[in-house]
């Protein structure tokens, strides 16, 4: 398992439903962890990783905290008005800018075990939430970055299209 970088297609899909939590998926969720962590993110959705199922796991705090995987995860509400800041992308090496938030999201999903559960977050929860997905929407945070940022972003995204056309060369 590997982190998928921008432009592949399967970032820009939305992702299917899970339905009912297998074994396998939960083997497979179970893989993002380490991944998510030998990576130094606090979020990963499984879009990231060439997965396209409504799947995410996400810290809610620091190092030691205990990841939070969801399956078929819906905002359910958004509240607390929006808040600028800094975001980076673990499908977007190197490329960071302000993207405008909630701070307080309510998010409905089902855990590995089926169980329908309810999330309350806020601050960079509620962000690690909102940005997951939105991944899984298909929606990418470079969409929502200011014209200056996406400016500024330019030469690293080109550099990302060209290094995916090297190992796709069939990709026009």
């Amino acid at each position: 398992m590997r982190v998928v970088h921008y432009p592949d297609p399967i970032l820009l899909s939305p992702a299917a439903r899970v339905g009912v939590v297998t074994d396998e998926v939960r083997l497979k969720a179970l893989e993002m962890v380490p991944l998510m962590r030998l990576e130094d993110g606090i979020g990963l959705a499984a879009p990231q990783v060439g997965w396209g199922v409504r799947l995410l796991v996400a810290c809610r705090g620091g190092d030691d905290d205990a990841p939070i995987i969801l399956v078929d995860p819906e905002i359910i509400e958004k509240s607390g008005g929006l808040e600028e800041d800094q975001e980076g992308c673990l499908s977007f090496p190197g490329i960071n800018g302000d993207i405008a938030r909630y701070r307080n999201v309510k998010v409905r999903a089902h855990d590995l075990e089926n169980r329908e559960v309810v999330v309350e977050a806020e601050d960079l929860f509620a962000r690690v939430l909102q940005h997951e997905i939105d991944h899984l929407d298909g929606v990418l945070f470079i969409s929502r970055m200011s014209p200056a940022d996406r400016q500024k972003s330019k030469p690293l995204l080109a550099e990302l299209v060209e290094r995916h056309q090297k190992r796709s060369p069939d990709t026009p």
